[in-house]
């Protein structure tokens, strides 16, 4: 197994729930290995079930066997692929979809922007309460 045994897939998906309700201003991320065996159907509905757990940063990369102890490669994806997965969880509505073969959860790339996202929604959040208002009402 790939997976940590001590959390399963809604386990995890209701933690990034949870922290999100906690929490208005925080802003949530999950990622993804491909190359496992797994199909488009379930990418799609993993990429659906972050967002309805209020995730708006989803990154996907290939999975890479660290050791002959390790599960083996289902098979590599190509650039290609990977970009219309990002073009995908964009259309689905993340504000940003990292995906690439050497992708990994602490993608540097994204870090500027998740910073000045971080930094937005605190703005947000913080101009709402001056109202007293949420941020979602205020911004409907």
């Amino acid at each position: 197994s790939v997976r940590d045994r001590r959390a399963g897939y809604r386990q995890s998906l209701a933690v990034l729930e949870g922290a999100r309700k906690m929490e208005e201003a925080l802003v949530t991320k999950t990622s993804v290995m491909l190359g496992c065996g797994e199909t488009e159907a379930e990418i799609r509905q993993t990429m659906r079930d972050a967002l309805g757990a209020g995730v708006e940063i989803f990154t996907l990369g290939q999975y890479l066997q660290p050791s002959k102890k390790h599960m083996s490669v289902g098979r590599m994806l190509t650039p290609e692929e990977f970009e219309n997965w990002r073009v995908e969880g964009m259309a689905m509505g993340f504000k940003f979809v990292a995906s690439g073969p050497l992708v990994r959860s602490s993608y540097k790339a994204g870090e500027a922007f998740l910073e000045a996202f971080a930094k937005e929604r605190t703005a947000e959040v913080a101009a709402a309460k001056a109202l007293g208002m949420s941020r979602a009402q205020a911004a409907a």
